[in-house]
């Protein structure tokens, strides 16, 4: 999906602005992840980058996000379900244990990177400042900590 914005762009950094006249201007596609940013531009492998889909799928089926307004819709009621298929309930459950058991499996000093870049979509640089670490370093450890859940993953 795109959707495109013109950004203005000032000292080579992308604004929150729209672009003023006479300055230069970039679009940008608001519903590109950090994740497909990084992929697009040949900074993480398609290895990776399926980890942290996978991770992110897992975080989405769980509704971890935090809701922002009362849900109003009704418990779906399936007349005709499969014996095998999950109930709505039951497969929230286990995308919260699967969630669960790759953020363990990646570890408590890579998580907190992959769990702001691939989940809450914050950008690396965001995440480097709001943990604290230096200028380019995010991008190193979120390349290990996507490493290591391919691994968790059994990804080739």
């Amino acid at each position: 999906m795109r959707d495109l914005v013109e950004r203005g762009l000032e000292d080579g950094r992308v604004t929150g602005d729209p672009p003023r006249r006479g300055r230069r201007a970039v679009s940008v596609n608001r519903a590109e992840s950090p994740l497909g940013w990084l992929a697009a531009r040949g900074l993480v492998s398609a290895r990776q980058v399926e980890a942290g889909e996978r991770l992110r799928a897992d975080y989405e089926h769980a509704q971890l996000a935090p809701s922002v307004t009362m849900r109003w819709d009704a418990a779906p009621h399936a007349r005709h379900a499969r014996a095998e298929a999950l109930d709505p309930t039951t497969a929230q459950l286990a995308a919260k244990r699967r969630f669960d058991a790759a953020i363990a499996a990646v570890g408590p000093g890579l998580s907190d990177i992959l769990w702001r870049v691939v989940c809450a979509c914050e950008g690396v640089p965001v995440a480097e400042r709001a943990l604290g670490w230096p200028a380019r370093a995010g991008r190193l450890v979120l390349g290990l900590a996507l490493d290591r859940l391919a691994a968790h993953y059994g990804l080739p």
